[in-house]
């Protein structure tokens, strides 16, 4: 299970979605013809409305995700699989169909953020500045040794995740996401309280030191490459 960390207006908020859920009260559901992009309004409060995530890791980078992965992943929230209290309200059988999440998916996957820092004018404010370089689908240099994270990479790694990092099939593309996030979920795999693959709740991370997981962290944002469109 993934660690549930919600306070302030987003406990309030789960709360209250889940007492209406409760009482049979469904989230509206979107009329006839609306596309991954309207369904997507509702996620946008939390992962951005280009689907690139929010409060630095916190939500994570959704945009040029695999569609295949993003589908999995809805689908285990709605059935339970993976426990994240705040997705509950909107992953239920009965507020998020199958056609709703293949729907979403396909339009996040196909989304493609930026991967160049953005050019400012001397007018442009913090806030527009900010929230520009939020939707660059690149993130910081991790401290790490680089050259044993791309060692452990390319020898456990690649063969879920690709050699370029972008996944492949349910496998999810690491490159551009947040470290704070991907760093999270690896102590959520570690703590068995998340399953890291198919054979159950421990994995390849169960035999590596802390130290190779933080140089793995920092392999995977030294290989990103700021002149390619991430792909799907």
């Amino acid at each position: 299970m993934e660690p549930v960390r919600i306070n302030g207006a987003t406990l309030r908020t789960a709360i209250a979605l889940a007492l209406l859920a409760a009482a049979g009260v469904a989230w509206p559901a979107a009329p006839a013809g609306d596309s991954g992009k309207d369904i997507n309004g509702v996620c946008a409060a939390c992962h951005g409305e280009f689907g690139q995530g929010g409060k630095r890791g916190e939500y994570p980078r959704l945009a040029g995700q695999r569609a295949a992965y993003l589908k999995d992943q809805l689908k285990s929230f709605r059935a339970r699989k993976r426990i994240n209290i705040p997705m509950y309200p909107y992953t239920q059988e009965r507020e998020l169909s199958d056609e709703d999440i293949d729907s979403v998916s396909e339009y996040l996957a196909a989304i493609q953020l930026p991967t160049k820092w953005p050019e400012f004018k001397d007018s442009d404010d913090a806030l527009t500045r900010l929230e520009a370089v939020e939707k660059v689908m690149i993130v910081p240099r991790a401290e790490g040794d680089i050259g044993n994270g791309k060692n452990i990479y390319q020898k456990e790694c690649f063969s879920c995740h690709a050699r370029d990092g972008r996944g492949r099939g349910k496998f999810p593309m690491l490159v551009g996401q947040y470290t704070s996030y991907l760093k999270k979920q690896a102590d959520s795999y570690l703590k068995g309280e998340r399953p890291h693959d198919e054979e159950g709740t421990t994995g390849i991370l169960n035999k590596l030191k802390e130290q190779d997981i933080l140089d793995i962290l920092a392999y995977l944002t030294s290989i990103q490459d700021p002149e390619r469109a991430e792909g799907k």
